[in-house]
C-alpha cells in the first residue's frame, strides 16, 4: 500500500484513542484539500502489506487501540489492500471509521468483492467530495454536504453521543515530513502552510541560541 502517515493516539477524528491511517494518492484534487501533498502515489511511502500489519499489532500490543481512523488521500483507489488490511484491523478493534470523497450509494452501485468487504466490515464511513465554500466546521466532516453513516449498529449510540457532545478540534504531530496537522480545518488550511510555519519557527529558534 501507499501509506503516508500511522499516527497515535489520535483523538479528534472519533471517539476515543485512535490510530490514524493517512493513504497516499487522490485523483480527485479538491480544491482547498488540507492535503494536497497526499494526492500523488510516493515512492518512499509504499509499504508491503505484511509489514504494515506488523508495525500495527505491534502497536497495539504496547498501546489501547479504541478504533482506527482511515483517511487521506483516497482510501478506495487502494481497494484491494484496503479490504485486507481492514479484516486484519477488526482483530484489534471493530471501530473503524473511512473517509472517502466517494458517495457511499455510488460504491454501492459500483460494488466490487473488495469494496463490500469495506462496507461490510467497517463502522463508520463519512462520504462525499470536500467543497471548500461548504466547510462550515460541522462535527467531524470537511464540509457540510459529506455525510456520516453508521454502518455497524452497534456504534450506533457512540457516534450519536461524541457527535452531539463533541467538537472539532485540532491536533499536531512531528513526523519524518515535519509537522502534521490531523483533524477538522477552517478553511484555507494546508498542511503544507503548518510545516512551513513549523521549519520556519525552528529555523529562528536556532539562530536566536546561536
Amino acid at each position: 500500500m501507499n501509506i503516508a502517515w500511522i499516527l497515535y493516539p489520535v483523538k479528534v477524528l472519533g471517539p476515543g484513542d485512535r490510530l490514524g491511517i493517512w493513504v497516499s494518492g487522490c485523483r480527485r484534487r479538491c480544491q482547498g484539500c488540507s492535503n494536497p501533498e497526499l494526492w500523488e502515489r510516493q515512492p518512499q511511502y509504499k509499504i508491503a502489506l505484511p509489514r504494515l500489519k506488523k508495525l500495527i499489532e505491534g502497536m497495539a500490543a504496547k498501546h489501547t487501540i479504541d478504533g482506527f481512523t482511515i483517511s487521506g488521500g483516497e482510501p478506495f483507489e487502494q481497494s484491494k489492500e484496503l479490504s485486507e488490511l481492514i479484516v486484519f484491523l477488526r482483530s484489534i478493534s471493530e471501530d473503524i471509521l473511512v473517509y472517502t470523497g466517494h458517495l457511499l450509494d455510488e460504491l454501492r452501485e459500483n460494488l466490487s468483492d473488495d469494496v463490500k468487504t469495506i462496507l461490510d466490515s467497517i463502522a463508520v464511513l463519512i462520504d462525499g467530495e470536500y467543497i471548500e465554500e461548504r466547510n462550515t466546521n460541522v462535527m467531524l466532516r470537511g464540509s457540510d454536504n459529506q455525510t456520516i453513516s453508521i454502518l455497524n449498529p452497534k456504534y450506533k449510540e457512540k457516534y450519536q453521543k461524541y457527535i452531539e457532545t463533541g467538537y472539532n478540534q485540532i491536533q499536531n504531530f512531528t513526523t519524518i515530513d515535519g509537522l502534521v496537522s490531523v483533524g477538522i480545518h477552517r478553511k484555507g488550511f494546508t498542511n503544507s502552510k503548518v510545516r512551513q510555519l513549523f521549519q520556519r519557527n525552528m529555523s529562528n529558534e536556532g539562530d536566536d541560541q546561536q
